[in-house]
This record gives C-alpha cells, structure tokens and sequence, in this order.
C-alpha cells in the first residue's frame, strides 16, 4: 500500500511530521499544531470514527455481509461487483471488497494516529483513559472485519508517517492477528466505562466484541475452516473465553438490555435504546451522506418511485420512503419462519399503503419481494434517513452467550428469552452440544436478519454451500467460500501481501 496510501493519508490529514513540503495540504496535523488540548485529540478521535460513515464501508456492511447468503439477494441490474459477490464469482479485482478493505485501513490509521498522540500526552486521566480506549476498540473492529471478510491481511500498528511504513506485514498467521485484535479490545475494556452514546464504544463494546472474537475462534476452528485449524487456541478455550466475556454483558451491568418492543429496536429516532451497544451514527438533517444515510432505499421496493404507508400491528400506520430494490429478502429464507414469528410478521412487509390506507403494492405485483421494516424513517427528508446500521445488539450477545455455554440452563434461557420475545415457544430441550449450536446459529439468521452478518455465521460454521445454492452453483469449495482474495491493487502495491 505504497504511494497510494500515503498520499489518501495526506489528503485526509493523517500524516505527521517528517514531510517536507512548501505547503502543508489543507487538514494536514503536526505534532506542532495538534493534540495540543484533550478538545485536538477527540476531533482526531470524532475523525477515526467518521471513517465507518463512508458509504463504500457502510453499505459494505451489507453487500459483504448479507449478499452471499440464502438470506438476501441483489437487484438484477445492480453492478457487477455486486453480482459477483451474489453469485460467489467475486475477485481480487471486485471493487466493494477493494473499498471495503481501504477504508478498513483508513480507520485504523486514524486510530493509530489518536494512540500514538495520546498515550505519553497528559491529559487528565480519565479523559485520555477514555480517548484511547475507544481507539483501541475501533482498531479492534477494523481488523476483526477484515480477519473476517480476508483472512490475513497484514498489520499496521502504528501511524503512518513515512512511505516506509506504509508496507506493512503480512500477519504471519490467524494466532498473530487475533493476539493484536484481543489485546487491543482488552485494554479497551480496561480504560473506558459504561458510557452509551450513539455512534461510540464503551466498555460493554469492548466486552461484547470480545465475546464475539472468541466466537469465531472457536466455531471455525471447530468447523476445520482454513487458517483458524492451525491456531494455537483451543476450541474449548475459547468456547469459554465467549461465554464470560458475554457473562459479563448479561450479567454485570444494568444499562443495556433486552428491549421488549420489537418495532422499537428498529426505531431510528431511539438509537439509545437498551439493545444499541455499538450503532453506527448518522442523521437526516446532515448535509452529506455519511452525516445522513440512505440505507433504508437500498431495502425497500420501488412501488412507483412514491412514498408508501406500511401497516403497524396495532393497525395504526407508519410513513416510509420508496426504495431501489436492491437488497431483496429472498423467499426461501421468508419461508423458514415460523408463521406466529414476530420477527416475520412485524419486521417484514409484503403490503404497501397509501394515505387512505387502500393498498397499493403487493407481494407477487409492485411488491416483489419481503422487505424489512428495520430501515424504516417516517421523518425522511427526501433520500435522507437517520437509518443507522446496527453493528453490536444486546440481542446478539445473548446468542452469543447461549452458543458459547452450550445446552446449560443459562445457555436455554437466553435462546429462549429471544424466541420469547419473538412469539415463539422454547427451544426443544435436551439437545446435544452440536444440535444446541447449531439451532442458536439459527436463530442468529432470524434475529439478526438484515444486519450484516449472516455470511460470517455461514463461514465460521462451514457451511455456506448448505445454505447458499448460489456457492454451489459457482464451483467452489466450502475451503474456497472462508475468504475473499486481498484485492489486488494491494497485493501490487504492497510487496508483504500476497492471496
């Protein structure tokens, strides 16, 4: 990632000291004129974070996570690279995987950068506690994401300030690159308290990812998926790393929770809400998207290119803007819920209304596919939503505890508090481990549909060709589906990177 990256990092005002420039770009830092004050550093901080809001990461989120998989799939006039990733026919070339990678890297830099200013600053310390905690944590993320679409990629530790730096190794191996990953979320955890603000980590993110890095440890090694048969980490270990760090989310803190209203996880103007452990930000009043989002057009169906009504349980109705179709809910998957889910029956939306509540689309006709209410925003203005995606919910975390705990009587009640919740009965009892595991993973699929994670689950249990015809349709293996190549314009410009 020679010139190319230095110069992004210019531009974006990363780089520090050592530039001989006669004229400093507009936004550049140096140590001369910034982490002067805590006020210099958060703003370094607020910049890091503001790297998720890109929308080739943000809706990356979704092309990556959901599209190769049974549960979702893509227009069929949307690009190429999109129907690559649908079709499992992606390459080093495709380009939302050479975005989604580049931004990666650009959040870590941008958290390098806040570390390496504020670990010998002295600020108060609570306040750079804080400040670094939340840098370590979104380092954290950036390289858990990349471990998960890539494999291993290499690691940039520190802030790039030279080109010689910006030809980072390659990650030896998985042990290597979940050693810094957890590290970085235990000091994470360490620094920062329960502090819940829309858009930031806190300690309970830390504890939650952590929960979920040792997951996916544990159920790819388990799964024989390649790169993680050959570390060093023991499945059982890890299985048990999963569950008390969940433990501690369940158990050791009382301000986030299960929200008992559905509908009300999903409402983008309560983005505090007791499930939002970790939620990207964004607002409808912001100026460009990124500040605001379109993530709920990307779900809902076109119906006229107008604005529609959706119907509420109680009923009542609900305002929603017309959509491009492009993330499309595929029926195979619509039909695996049980008919009494509410997860189906108040989450997915197969009639469409106008004012007068006469409907105006329906599936088969101008609705031509289920469509989630999750995006929903009554108070769009024009394209803008404060649509938010959801990247760490408490719901989730108790699925993670009940998988990683196995049948217990903990690990029972939590499923069964989220099929509860969902309408449904319990989960049948006395089910092997294996069975356990697997019906939780299940329910993972209908919980946390449409949020980005269902390829994850069908690659660290090695089963993306059961699930997903499409894969078996390409010709690959379930050894070929675990990664998707490093693109290659960094393998060219990196000469530590390979595929």
């Amino acid at each position: 990632m020679k010139t190319k990256i230095l110069s992004l990092f210019m531009i974006l005002g990363i780089l520090v000291t050592s530039c001989d420039l006669t004229e400093e770009p507009y936004g550049f830092y140096s140590e001369d004129n910034f982490y002067k004050t805590p006020q210099d550093a958060e703003a370094s901080l607020m910049f890091a974070y503001n790297a998720l809001t890109f929308i080739e990461y943000s809706r990356g989120i979704f092309y990556i996570g959901e599209l190769a998989s049974e549960i979702c799939d893509v227009k069929a006039d949307e690009g190429y690279g999109s129907q690559q990733l649908n079709n499992w026919t992606a390459d080093a070339s495709n380009e939302t995987l050479t975005y989604f990678f580049k931004y990666c890297y650009i959040a870590i830099n941008r958290s390098n950068a806040v570390i390496d200013n504020v670990v010998n600053s002295n600020f108060d310390a609570s306040i750079k506690n804080r400040l670094l905690g939340e840098a370590y944590f979104l380092r954290a993320y950036n390289y858990f994401n990349l471990a998960r679409v890539f494999g291993l990629v290499p690691i940039q530790k520190n802030m790039v300030k030279s080109i010689s730096q910006t030809s980072p190794h390659m990650a030896k191996n998985l042990d290597e690159l979940y050693d810094f990953i957890i590290a970085d979320l235990k000091e994470a955890e360490n620094l920062l308290e329960i502090n819940q603000r829309v858009g930031r980590a806190d300690k309970v993110a830390a504890q939650a990812l952590l929960a979920k890095v040792h997951l996916t440890i544990a159920s790819s090694k388990e799964s024989g998926v390649p790169q993680y048969t050959e570390m060093t980490a023991a499945v059982d270990k890890m299985y048990e790393e999963a569950a008390a760090w969940s433990r501690k989310v369940l158990y050791d803190q009382s301000h986030y929770a299960l929200d008992n209203n559905l509908l009300h996880i999903y409402d983008v103007d309560a983005p505090n809400g007791p499930e939002h452990i970790f939620i990207m930000s964004g607002d409808r009043t912001g100026l460009n998207e990124g500040n605001y989002s379109k993530i709920g057009m990307m779900f809902h169906p076109w119906v006229d290119g107008v604005p529609f009504y959706i119907k509420n349980p109680d009923n009542s109705f609900t305002y929603a803007t017309n959509g491009w179709e492009v993330f499309q809910a595929t029926t195979a998957f619509y039909n695996t819920f049980a008919e009494t889910d509410k997860r189906k029956n108040d989450l997915l939306t197969t009639q469409v209304y106008n004012a007068n509540g006469d409907v105006v689309g329906s599936l088969g006709g101008k609705v031509k596919y289920p469509f989630t209410r999750k995006y929903v925003d009554p108070q769009f203005i024009g394209q803008k939503s404060s649509a938010k995606p959801y990247l760490i919910r408490f719901s989730e975390v108790a699925l993670i505890y009940a998988e990683a705990a196995g049948p217990s009587a903990e690990g029972y009640e939590w499923v069964n508090k989220i099929r509860n919740r969902a309408g449904l009965g319990d989960l049948a009892p006395g089910l092997p481990v294996a069975d356990f595991r697997d019906a939780v993973v299940q329910e993972r699929a209908w919980e946390l549909a449409f949020e980005g994670q269902r390829l994850y689950d069908l690659r660290r249990k090695a089963m993306v060709l059961d699930k997903d015809p499409r894969a078996i349709a390409a010709g690959i293996t379930e050894a070929q589906a675990a990664f998707y190549p490093i693109p290659q314009m960094e393998v060219d410009l990196n000469v530590n990177v390979s595929n």
